[in-house]
């Protein structure tokens, strides 16, 4: 396993983090009705690939212990089984009949964009960050973004973050030895990675400088959104270890090793939280954007007891794993089957910062959950895809799936059945047309996105 030492960055010696420990006292003292968030998800990471979560093959230590720590959610989801729209769920607090993005890319637009035919963020589009900057938050963003390329009106900058490093474009952000990145809209030359040589990991490098940012603004309220890429494809990474002897393909052993390597960065930002004296004024979140490719569920069961993987609606699709952990707040070592989905992201934010969010959202405060407070199930889960054409909704234990608006729907009660085998719709009429009525409300419109009466090549 390889030494951890960014810290050094921040800190360099023992009297300087003495020093940092006393002032940030102080600090949390202050506005400790704003707590710092810090929000991390990994890309295309299973439900079951964490120890907590069930993982037979995997190590994650920092992560099973910050489950240890806080608080797990066996229900949470994303918003959609891929990752640009999961991404604008979580950012903008609204589902993905009503957001702007609702698919990877948009077929409407390949007229106008051959390449890469991307809808971005709109200018009025209000996100987590927008929000929290008003309430006095420094915000960042490091890592992926992909809700908007540069020139567009979907950039971090027009959406709340006063600071971003990372990637823009999500298909740029496969490329774990890219020759540069973009800080602030400034390409940031990698030369390390120049004429194919492969010296500068990029995961690497938004691990280091998440602490630096951290450090920056030990004495401030800040929020913190750490899409990182790994374990995304290309399966790339530095060192295979600790899986180099297992009997497993090459890029199966290097998902894993991903997935270890980024818990060895978030224990070492913890430690960093505990050395600032950040650590009972900072609650961290951490999930995954969707539902893992299928390698890993053969080799790795990476989507548990669950049906699918990326890029369906399936609970293998939509299921994400859920770690919160708010030392003082949140008590130690607790577990809920709290429903709850990306969008509830922004409202939750909100609340902790003591503001509004907008009237629109579709999501709510899930505040009383983390702090141990029982709270009304809520009315309904919903999602939408296209590529190719989805719905489904989610009521209490029941799930209906299904293509096109004219194909049969499936209904499942995922009490009996979380795998999805028993497809129970003409079992209950009712609840097959009380789903319908759901699907029907909560899909708007959208030019780039329309539903359809069939799917073609539909499978049972």
């Amino acid at each position: 396993m390889r030494s951890l030492s960014r810290r050094a960055f921040l800190i360099g010696t023992a009297a300087g983090a003495a020093a940092a420990w006393g002032a940030s006292r102080v600090r949390a003292g202050r506005a400790a009705s704003k707590p710092n968030i810090i929000f991390i998800m990994a890309d295309d990471q299973g439900w079951a690939d964490l120890g907590c979560y069930g993982s037979k093959h995997v190590l994650t230590p920092n992560l099973d212990r910050m489950a240890a720590e806080g608080l797990r959610f066996t229900d949470a989801y994303s918003g959609s089984p891929v990752c640009g729209p999961a991404r604008c769920t979580l950012m903008t607090g609204l589902h993905a009949g009503h957001g702007t993005r609702r698919d990877n890319t948009a077929k409407a637009l390949q007229e106008t964009f051959k390449d890469r035919p991307l809808v971005p963020l709109k200018p009025d589009d209000v996100t987590v960050a927008s929000l929290l900057k008003k309430a006095g938050y420094a915000t960042g963003m490091i890592g992926k973004w992909g809700l908007g390329n540069p020139g567009t009106t979907g950039t971090p900058d027009k959406h709340g973050f006063d600071y971003y490093f990372g990637y823009l474009d999500q298909v740029h952000a496969h490329d774990y030895y890219t020759d540069y990145l973009l800080r602030n809209g400034e390409r940031v030359e990698l030369d390390g990675n120049k004429g194919g040589k492969k010296e500068q990991y990029t995961h690497d490098l938004f691990a280091a400088d998440a602490l630096r940012f951290i450090g920056r603004h030990k004495d401030e309220p800040f929020f913190l959104y750490l899409p990182y890429t790994t374990p995304h494809g290309k399966y790339v990474v530095p060192d295979d270890a600790p899986y180099s002897d297992k009997p497993w393909p090459q890029p199966i052993k290097n998902y894993a090793a991903m997935i270890t390597r980024m818990d060895e960065d978030i224990g070492e930002m913890m430690a960093l939280l505990k050395e600032l004296g950040l650590d009972e004024n900072t609650i961290v979140f951490f999930t995954s954007d969707n539902g893992p490719n299928s390698p890993h569920v053969k080799h790795l069961d990476s989507n548990g007891p669950f049906k699918g993987g990326k890029r369906v609606l399936y609970e293998g699709g939509v299921r994400a794993p859920l770690i919160v952990r708010w030392p003082g707040k949140i008590s130690a070592g607790t577990v809920t089957d709290y429903q709850t989905i990306f969008y509830d992201v922004l409202p939750t934010a909100a609340d902790m910062a003591g503001i509004a969010p907008p009237a629109n959202t579709d999501g709510i405060s899930i505040l009383p959950t983390l702090l141990g407070k029982n709270q009304p199930p809520r009315d309904f889960l919903y999602w939408e895809f296209f590529s190719p054409c989805q719905q489904a909704v989610r009521i209490g234990n029941w799930k209906a799936v299904r293509r096109g608006t004219k194909d049969p729907m499936e209904l499942y009660d995922l009490a009996k059945d979380p795998g999805e085998t028993r497809d129970v719709a003409g079992q209950h009429p009712d609840i097959v047309k009380r789903m319908a009525a759901v699907m029907a409300r909560e899909h708007t419109d959208n030019k780039y996105w329309p539903l359809v009466e069939h799917v073609r090549g539909r499978k049972k």
